[in-house]
């Protein structure tokens, strides 16, 4: 016996989008991308072809902005291409897949249950409420498991970072990666060691702001301008009553830039100086040993010039 299902209008039927695809790649989808996967899931519920000329029109989009939709939900693996054409991938088996991998993290579950790791559970889930309303997908509890114990922060840093990512718009996956990266190669694990960082990084930008100020620079700084800013307010630990200094050594060079700083900062480094009157009483010092250095020329020249003469005078007569 053929049990045939009753056909329905459009009125009445609906597509299903999972929940899943809301919490996890709804934040990485640009609003005309998300439009053309809806669509496309649309047109996989009622078995049409997938034709980019007529996703545009009826889209009201450009062609190039389609077919780098359909890119973009390739790379992502939401559409999976074959021979023949496309198909929707499962998201609901890619993300229990993830859950349920090798035994590379830990589960939500194993979270709660470990008496370890209480305060580790209670700081995700000051971040799915704060964050995520309360609706954090599961495989998020694994991949902030696997950061706490990849870089070693404590639960307050952990925190920090998706409020951080938070503000910055950036919520998703691959940039809080890459912000994390970036903290622990800052040797960062705990919320003193990450205010510190904070405090770092607003100083370099008052120094780096004020530096392009006198030097009259319109342009952003380049990463090897702010790599040298950093190592004289950071490693160095000069102000910029020490950094002023170098810098108004520049008209006494046509061309100066900041390697001729670096050398003038570094040379006072090396010796020792940390004060400007130190560094002024360098100044000076050198420059009164210079102009003894001239002198002792000059005069070595006009005694070499002197003695010549006597000597052509000497044999003038012996002849």
């Amino acid at each position: 016996m053929k049990i045939e299902e009753a056909d329905s209008s459009l009125l009445f039927s609906s597509t299903d989008i999972p929940d899943v695809f809301f919490s996890e790649y709804l934040p990485l989808t640009s609003g005309d991308t998300v439009k053309v996967y809806l669509y496309i899931n649309f047109l996989a519920k009622h078995g049409k072809d997938v034709n980019i000329n007529e996703i545009s029109k009826i889209l009201s989009l450009s062609y190039d902005i389609v077919n780098d939709s359909i890119k973009f939900l390739e790379e992502h693996e939401l559409l999976i291409k074959k021979p023949t054409g496309y198909v929707i991938a499962n998201i609901q088996e890619i993300e229990l897949n993830k859950l349920y991998s090798p035994k590379i993290t830990s589960s939500p579950e194993d979270i709660q249950r470990s008496e370890k790791s209480q305060y580790r559970a209670r700081a995700i889930e000051s971040i799915n409420n704060q964050f995520f309303q309360g609706l954090m997908s599961p495989s998020w509890y694994t991949d902030i498991d696997l950061w706490f114990s990849k870089f070693g922060f404590d639960e307050q840093v952990m925190i920090a970072l998706f409020s951080y990512c938070a503000d910055k718009k950036a919520l998703h996956r691959n940039y809080i990666q890459t912000v994390a990266e970036g903290w622990s190669k800052s040797d960062i694990k705990t919320f003193e060691e990450l205010d510190e960082y904070f405090s770092r990084i607003e100083k370099l930008n008052i120094f780096k702001k004020e530096i392009s100020n006198k030097l009259r620079i319109i342009r952003p700084l380049n990463t090897f301008e702010e790599e040298y800013i950093s190592k004289w307010t950071n490693e160095y630990g000069y102000g910029m009553d020490v950094i002023e200094i170098a810098l108004k050594r520049s008209t006494l060079k046509s061309n100066a830039g900041f390697e001729y700083y670096d050398k003038l900062l570094t040379d006072w480094y090396s010796k020792g100086l940390t004060t400007p009157t130190e560094v002024q009483n360098q100044i000076s010092s050198f420059n009164e040993k210079t102009v003894r250095t001239k002198q002792v020329q000059k005069i070595a020249q006009q005694f070499e010039y002197t003695q010549s003469t006597f000597d052509s005078f000497d044999n003038l007569y012996d002849n």
